[in-house]
């Protein structure tokens, strides 16, 4: 990406940051470190992928704010009706990390070969090398983490109960087992189809400002979009299975609001004498918090997409 270009765009992200206390200062710290490993690279899409998600996810978080604060409680007392708080650094490596060294891998070796000038996205097939499917991974994790973040974010705002998708069994008899707005592993309607939209909208950047290698043909680049709005679809199912599964949904009995960790922490459920408040453990273990949720999640996503690309 050129510098011109770079420069200025990774300023204003951070002002942005900064005065609107989306992030805290060590996550901007971490998102300038991101931002830069994503313009390094000679195409400005990794740069427009990790942008796009910044500013889309920033504005899911904001809608109905104030509605969505009265539904769940911060483990440090009640958000009230205020801003949403700022990111932390770990919530923005959980959802970035595995790009940014994709996109640092894939510099390394355009310069090698000395392909940063030319260099192309090469269709998968029997003549891609490892090096030709590293953007495939980047485009495959923003895919999924953006579907995810528009479905926690807007999902919750869904006049029904979101379903317990981990309860198999209850799945299987037709009789889903209804859970509060906020747990850990519950899906609604409207969540699944805000994160299908926010896949899409990562998929319709990425074909915008991906330079296609020759042999890309109008309904490859169709199917490039529908494979990577169902992957972030299938990430978001995952995060929900795996934070049903390894996270702790903790409510406050009092209210019967599950509990939300600051910045994505651990929710302490067995509190000491003298509180007042009564909190209980609803579903899944505490074995993972929210951001190692996300993590394992973009991770798994990311793998996934390069070993099945392999594969074909």
């Amino acid at each position: 990406m050129r510098s011109l270009v770079a420069v200025p765009s990774i300023a204003l992200l951070v002002y942005r940051a900064y005065s609107r206390r989306s992030l805290t200062p060590i996550g901007i710290l971490t998102a300038f470190l991101t931002a830069i490993a994503h313009a390094a690279h000679p195409w400005s899409v990794f740069f427009a992928l990790l942008t796009t998600f910044f500013l889309a996810g920033t504005a899911a978080t904001k809608v109905k704010h104030a509605q969505k604060a009265k539904l769940t409680m911060s483990s440090t007392g009640e958000h009230g009706a205020g801003p949403p708080s700022p990111r932390t650094a770990r919530q923005v490596l959980a959802n970035s990390v595995f790009a940014s060294l994709l996109a640092a891998v894939h510099t390394v070796t355009l310069y090698q070969t000395r392909k940063s000038g030319d260099a192309c996205l090469v269709k998968p097939g029997a003549r891609s090398t490892w090096a030709d499917l590293l953007p495939y991974g980047i485009f495959a994790q923003y895919a999924a983490v953006a579907a995810d973040t528009f479905a926690s974010e807007l999902g919750i705002l869904a006049q029904e109960q979101p379903v317990l998708v981990t309860d198999v069994m209850a799945l299987l008899s037709f009789r889903p087992k209804r859970v509060p707005r906020g747990t850990n592993g519950g899906v609604t309607t409207l969540g699944t189809v805000a994160g299908l939209g926010g896949a899409a909208l990562i998929a319709a950047t990425t074909v915008t400002l991906t330079p296609f290698c020759g042999g890309w043909t109008y309904a490859d680049k169709l199917l490039l979009v529908v494979a990577m709005t169902v992957w972030g679809g299938l990430g978001s199912l995952l995060d929900s299975i795996l934070g049903g599964l390894l996270q702790a949904s903790v409510v406050d009995a009092k209210s019967g609001r599950v509990i939300e960790g600051e910045g994505g922490l651990r929710v302490v459920y067995s509190l000491s004498k003298g509180q007042t408040h009564e909190r209980k453990l609803v579903t899944g273990q505490d074995i993972l918090d929210n951001n190692g949720v996300n993590a394992v999640m973009a991770g798994s996503m990311t793998l996934g997409a390069l070993v099945l690309l392999s594969l074909f």
